[in-house]
């Protein structure tokens, strides 16, 4: 028999009557098929959203950006000490000038303060931090402008107490009133409030609902009004224990004009502030190194989750094997028919793995189908973002029609290889 439309067209319409004579065999030995690319959609969907969330936060600290950090050495090392309950630690005003100085190319843009206050008004008193910096500070975070304005040039020079709250700050300080222009207590001060932005990481279009575990109260002032108000020396006081710190900038963020440049800048950042930091109180954030980081990270990750989604698909063609080789042995008769009337051991290839490959073809389709509802899913019940990529999509199902091809063969050719005069006297 040629391989004409009519004759496929018989061979598939075959295939499907004898595996609708047995239904509920037939959808168990598809259930692997279906489980198998379901798992392999939602596995790589649920991939792929956890690692798209974590590269963009990483670029949204800015591929060309280098962050430095003031950190608290261990207790073995030998901060700056000018009594037994002060530390004094981490990157200076100095440091600033001299990376400004000696590498002119670099963009020294971003300097903050940050101090763990508690921000209040009336009875509501929230623990809080306390962000003093500088007017581009926005341009180069996370965060998105809600309402009002942000801290302008004329505050820094006036040093003037105005603040500007994170939207979950203003949504506790102030659940019926209009923030603008009221004012709030950071500390033992009192400050207006001229502005709020979004929480750090979330998108504008997110802003203003419920306040959530992770949501870090913040409001920010000129970095001028945080070192006049607050001092230079910060001081903790806990039950029993006193404890001070003098920390002149707690992060600087450095940007270079090319990507190119990240790598070799932060290297003389590095050098050059070990030079003067013998007991390493900073540490180094390079964003571009993180997203490269991330992006190997991903490419791993994927292979492991497809590559355990992967066995179900290997169970399932278990299946449609073990079922394939079940109705050979059912079917000798009926085989032995056909060879007698004409058909060749091609015909009867052709028609097993047409079984095989329906099989296959009604669990990828099904599997498709669940594949994509199971995304939805947890995004909708955990808020967890998910991505279904069509490439995911084509690879699943087409494991799964690959899938029915190899584990059908061997059944069909031995279904072939039977002898016609044997196949008759079979009961």
């Amino acid at each position: 028999m040629t391989l004409t439309l009519p004759n496929i067209k018989r061979m598939v319409k075959l295939g499907a009557r004898s595996l609708i004579d047995h239904k509920l065999r037939s959808f168990l030995t598809a259930l692997g098929i279906i489980f198998g690319v379901s798992s392999v959609i939602a596995m790589l969907a649920i991939g792929e959203g956890a690692s798209y969330e974590a590269r963009e936060q990483i670029r949204a600290m800015g591929s060309t950006n280098i962050i430095l950090r003031s950190r608290k050495p261990t207790q073995s090392a030998s901060t700056t000490p000018t009594n037994q309950n002060l530390s004094v630690y981490g990157i200076t005003y100095d440091d600033a000038t001299r990376i400004r100085t000696l590498l002119p190319t670099v963009r020294v843009q971003v300097p903050a303060r940050v101090i763990a206050d508690f921000l209040r008004r009336g009875s509501v008193r929230l623990p809080g931090r306390i962000v003093g910096t500088v007017p581009w500070y926005l341009e180069d975070s996370q965060m998105t402008l809600l309402k009002g304005r942000f801290i302008a040039p004329a505050d820094m020079e006036a040093v003037d107490n105005v603040v500007v709250l994170s939207d979950s700050a203003a949504r506790e300080l102030f659940p019926l009133d209009v923030p603008l222009g009221q004012t709030v207590f950071l500390g033992s001060q009192a400050y207006v409030v001229v502005g709020i932005v979004g929480q750090r990481g979330r998108p504008a279009a997110e802003a203003g609902k419920a306040s959530e575990a992770k949501d870090v109260h913040e409001a920010f002032i000129p970095i001028s009004a945080a070192r006049a108000r607050f001092g230079e020396v910060l001081v903790r006081r806990e039950t029993g224990s006193f404890q001070a710190e003098q920390v002149e900038l707690h992060e600087l963020t450095l940007t270079t004009a090319r990507d190119e440049d990240v790598l070799p800048v932060a290297e003389a950042v590095r050098s050059l502030l070990e030079h003067f930091h013998k007991d390493k109180d900073f540490e180094m954030i390079i964003p571009l190194e993180l997203l490269k980081q991330a992006e190997a990270t991903k490419r791993m990750f994927s292979i492991v989750l497809g590559s355990i989604a992967a066995i179900s698909l290997l169970v399932g063609g278990i299946g449609i094997m073990n079922i394939m080789l079940a109705s050979v042995t059912e079917r000798t008769h009926e085989i032995g028919i056909r060879r007698a009337l004409g058909a060749t051991r091609k015909d009867i290839v052709l028609q097993f793995l047409a079984e095989a490959l329906l099989l296959s073809l009604a669990g990828g389709l099904l599997g498709v189908a669940l594949g994509l509802a199971v995304p939805a899913i947890v995004t909708q019940a955990s808020g967890m973002k998910t991505i279904v990529r069509s490439d995911a999509l084509v690879l699943a199902f087409g494991i799964s029609m690959l899938t029915g091809v190899l584990f059908g063969l061997y059944p069909a050719l031995r279904a072939a290889a039977l002898n016609p005069i044997d196949a008759l006297r079979h009961e």
